[in-house]
């Protein structure tokens, strides 16, 4: 899987995942997305969900799909277009995936948020952004965004835009520049 271009963002406080969430909701491309979401327990791709999930107008409680593999969501911010939080954590064999019937979910429109990806390793079609997330000895997190569609790249560029114009982002919390091909 290629690597069209990457960003690097840092969220030095929970804040800074909520204003990165919001700034990708603005995002045109969202409505018709894949994000795959990489980072080890408690690194913040659950936080982020639910901050992307209540910025696109999602009210009530928002669940971890641990359990149920996936919850699925009518953001009134996708403008009728569904949203599937997926949770592979639990998967011990990629080809549960294909068993699952989510094959169907990810080929029709809408917002794919896949976490655990790597659990499904093989079955998942490639995702138009990858955010990976490590968590930094002070609790701040670092996020490589990886592009790998057009989408993606698309997205990317909005997304710098929108996360470098907001006024209470620190310079730290913006974006870098990565272009590459693999």
């Amino acid at each position: 899987m290629s690597i069209l271009e990457t960003r690097p963002f840092r969220w030095p406080d929970e804040g800074a995942c909520e204003r990165f969430a919001q700034a990708l909701a603005r995002c045109p491309q969202i409505a018709d997305f894949s994000i795959e979401l990489d980072g080890g327990l408690g690194a913040g791709k659950t936080s982020l969900v639910r901050h992307l999930l209540r910025a696109l107008g999602v009210t009530g409680r928002i669940k971890s799909p641990s359990y149920a593999v996936v919850e699925d969501y009518a953001p009134p911010g996708l403008n009728g277009l569904p949203a599937h939080h997926f949770d592979f954590y639990r998967f011990s064999d990629p080809r549960e995936w294909e068993d699952a019937g989510f094959r169907d979910l990810f080929a029709a429109p809408g917002l794919k948020l896949s976490e655990w990806p790597e659990k499904a390793a093989g079955m998942l079609p490639v995702p138009d952004l990858r955010l990976v997330l490590s968590v930094n000895d002070d609790d701040s997190r670092d996020v490589r965004a990886e592009a790998r569609t057009a989408r993606g790249q698309a997205l990317l560029s909005a997304l710098e835009a929108l996360w470098s114009a907001a006024p209470q982002s620190a310079p730290s919390d913006r974006p870098g520049r990565s272009d590459r091909s693999d």
